[in-house]
């Protein structure tokens, strides 16, 4: 089941780091990654969209806000640090010289891992003021946590995440997503990836995940670019769709102009996934790809 991993990991183009799902990036492959990473400015460069870029750290209470805590607890990372005095530091040097665990000794700081890379976007924009008439695009890339250990290659704990950002009113979203799912399917296409479009949901934690998960289903609000990638696993999402509606404008208070709520909308691809997907497919030695392949991302 971890075949493709160990062929990865083997040739060097992923370093493992001791923990399941944290990987160094071999030369070659940031070429890929920052291969993709330019494909996709190109592809969007007549959009108009605004490029941020934020740290892959955000505040904790920004964190509690969105109430990714109440759907994702199992998923999130924060950070803690040491605060006490000589004495307590002296036991933590015991407990490390000894082998045994110190993590009470360290206190949560004001900081959490970022969890997707729009996060931070919401309240940046919202800072601004209304929304225009004609809305906003945001163009944001991140790196991302999940804490989701695994011998997968295909399923990191860091990874990072290109997005666009539609805010607006819920016809703009509406464009925004037929306009971004047909470009990424197209995109995967030129690259000789298998990819198909489906309806998809988000890992809800709890009782009341399996009725979150079905209405995102019901409503589409949620769809992913799948591609096959390791034998005998099911096809991995390489970009996913997802239409908040009114939960980050409700939260953070984006307004349109006329004073009602706004609406909000990602496409999210994931950068490694993809490089990923384009090994699996073509091989480990990007030079040797298919020439229309390699014209694609090295035009």
């Amino acid at each position: 089941m971890t075949a493709f991993r160990d062929q990865i990991l083997a040739a060097g183009l992923l370093l493992p780091m001791g923990a399941d799902g944290l990987y160094g990036r071999s030369e070659q492959f940031e070429a890929i990654v920052m291969a993709i990473d330019d494909a996709f400015t190109r592809m969007s460069a007549g959009d108009g969209a605004e490029r941020l870029r934020f740290p892959p750290a955000m505040p904790r209470a920004a964190l509690e806000r969105s109430r990714y805590m109440r759907s994702f607890p199992q998923l999130a990372g924060t950070i803690h640090c040491f605060c006490g005095d000589d004495r307590a530091h002296r036991e933590l040097m015991h407990r490390i010289e000894e082998g045994q665990d110190w993590a009470d000794l360290e206190t949560p700081s004001e900081l959490a891992l970022a969890a997707a890379a729009c996060y931070p976007v919401y309240p940046a924009m919202a800072a601004r003021g209304p929304v225009p008439a004609e809305g906003w695009r945001i163009d944001v890339q991140a790196w991302c946590f999940r804490h989701e250990p695994s011998l997968h290659a295909t399923r990191m704990q860091y990874f990072r995440m290109r997005e666009q950002v539609r805010i607006g009113a819920p016809e703009h979203v509406e464009a925004f997503r037929d306009h971004w799912l047909s470009r990424a399917a197209d995109f995967a296409n030129s690259l000789g990836l298998d990819a198909r479009l489906d309806d998809a949901n988000d890992p809800f934690f709890g009782r009341t995940g399996k009725f979150l998960a079905d209405s995102q289903r019901s409503q589409r609000l949620k769809l992913e670019l799948l591609i096959p990638i390791e034998d005998g696993v099911p096809d991995v999402a390489c970009a996913s769709f997802n239409n908040h509606q009114d939960h980050f404008s409700g939260i953070w208070g984006l307004t349109l102009e006329d004073g009602q709520i706004a609406a909000t909308g990602c496409l999210g691809f994931g950068l490694e996934r993809l490089t990923l997907a384009l090994l699996a497919r073509h091989g480990l030695d990007c030079y040797r790809w298919p020439s229309a392949v390699r014209a694609v991302l090295w035009p």
